[in-house]
């Protein structure tokens, strides 16, 4: 949008009371009372390592009542109450299989074995004498979505609810394709099994191919060693696949002819389709995007309001993603911020006046590949309702003419009550 258009949006803006004029009530509301005392007094202390300010305490991430234990399970990340495309490490969605585990990192060995000419041992300084390099990718569980397979729609749901399974982050390793050559691959090899060092020794099967494309074994996130939560001292990152490939607390690496068929993707991370057959591994990461604001269980008035959300796709770069202001009947192009990598998340807005009526807003993505978001009837024609994972149907945001935003999804006709895994709660509790 050039500058002559959004005055003009601006000015309507104002016009419906969106905006206050500097020589108003703007220019000559009250400073409120107490809000210089900060001048009056020294400041807090230099400290070792920066906390945020107490004010922001409510900024966290969600964990579902429903959970029946916190060492197994989910938690989300608050989209709608971040900026930016960098998730902070604090803030990154959770997924453990078995709690997490404190590893000492003096004791920390990474053992590359099986179908290889020379096992190797690392540890973790050994890693970091290696070339390294730093990318920017999202991370998403398998199970991001899940509440898109409720019927009908829960009317609570908010952003961080809907799609709050993934997180973005700068991360730095060695190229997993180093380590391999290094340890020498014998003829035959097609598969790696990485192991967790967790109390599930959680375990899944990862192409060699993918392997020596773009995986990384990580060790650090945003600039600072990896959380606990998130695999320290070291784990795999899986650009675009789903985060269940991903093994956190990363010990161990075996090279073989075949997958494991390991029980984490045998009785979990498997894919029920409409025409009843079952996918077992379903790796990449359909494209998806969230609107974050207005988004669910937010209040807005009348006037000038920037949509803002978050889009992505395991298939490659996001090129275009629209907004549609009236249900889907008529979209119109947002603008994407710049993304550092082709797998990272990018933020979108989009300047819109709202004008007090009743409506429906939307989003959908497209990737390089020419891949897009479908509806929920699209969505539901390829994936059983009784599946759990890979949901990216488009999200829709009812505004009530009160400016409640609510969540806008249908009512599928002739599905049952509930979707997906009724009475599990699904990885995050919500499902």
């Amino acid at each position: 949008m050039n500058r002559r258009k959004l005055l003009q949006l601006l000015s309507k803006g104002a016009a419906a009371g969106a905006f206050v004029k500097l020589s108003g009530g703007l220019a000559q509301s009250k400073i409120p009372q107490g809000a210089t005392d900060t001048m009056k007094v020294l400041g807090a202390t230099l400290r070792e390592y920066g906390e945020r300010s107490e004010f922001e305490k409510d900024v966290i991430r969600y964990i579902s009542p429903n959970l029946r234990s916190r060492h197994t399970g989910a938690d989300f990340a608050p989209l709608e109450k971040l900026e930016g495309i960098i998730t902070p490490s604090s803030l990154h969605f959770e997924r453990h299989h078995g709690g997490v585990p404190n590893v000492n990192p003096a004791d920390y060995r990474l053992v590359i074995h099986g179908m290889v000419e020379r096992p190797l041992m690392f540890s973790l300084q050994d890693l970091k004498r290696l070339p390294s390099v730093t990318r920017t990718y999202f991370i998403e569980c398998a199970g991001n979505g899940q509440n898109g397979y409720r019927n009908p729609p829960d009317m609570t749901l908010t952003a961080t609810r809907s799609r709050g399974l993934v997180s973005n982050s700068s991360w730095t390793g060695v190229p997993l394709s180093i380590l391999l050559k290094e340890a020498g691959l014998k003829e035959g090899a097609r598969w790696l099994i990485p192991e967790g060092q967790d109390a599930a020794a959680y375990t899944r099967s990862l192409p060699l191919e993918k392997a020596l494309e773009d995986v990384l074994v990580a060790y650090a996130q945003n600039g600072e060693a990896i959380r606990p939560e998130q695999g320290y001292p070291v784990r795999l990152v899986v650009p675009g696949w789903e985060g269940s490939i991903q093994v956190k607390w990363l010990r161990r690496i075996q090279v073989t002819d075949t997958p494991v068929m390991s029980k984490d993707e045998t009785s979990e991370y498997t894919d029920v389709m409409a025409d009843g057959k079952i996918y077992a591994f379903t790796w990449v990461m359909d494209p998806e995007s969230i609107i974050t604001y207005p988004s669910g269980l937010q209040q807005i008035q009348r006037g000038f309001h920037e949509i803002r959300g978050l889009a992505w796709s395991g298939h490659g770069r996001i090129r275009r993603v629209e907004i549609s202001l009236d249900g889907g009947k008529t979209w119109k192009q947002a603008n994407l911020e710049p993304a550092p990598d082709a797998l990272s998340v990018v933020r979108f807005k989009y300047n819109w006046v709202w004008d007090g009526r009743e409506t429906i807003i939307m989003s959908r993505a497209w990737d390089e590949k020419g891949n897009t978001q479908p509806t929920q009837e699209e969505f539901f024609a390829k994936w059983a309702r009784n599946n759990r994972y890979h949901y990216n149907a488009i999200q829709a945001w009812r505004i009530g003419a009160d400016g409640k935003v609510v969540n806008g999804d249908k009512t599928l006709a002739g599905a049952p009550a509930r979707l997906g895994a009724v009475g599990r709660g699904g990885c995050g509790g919500e499902s």
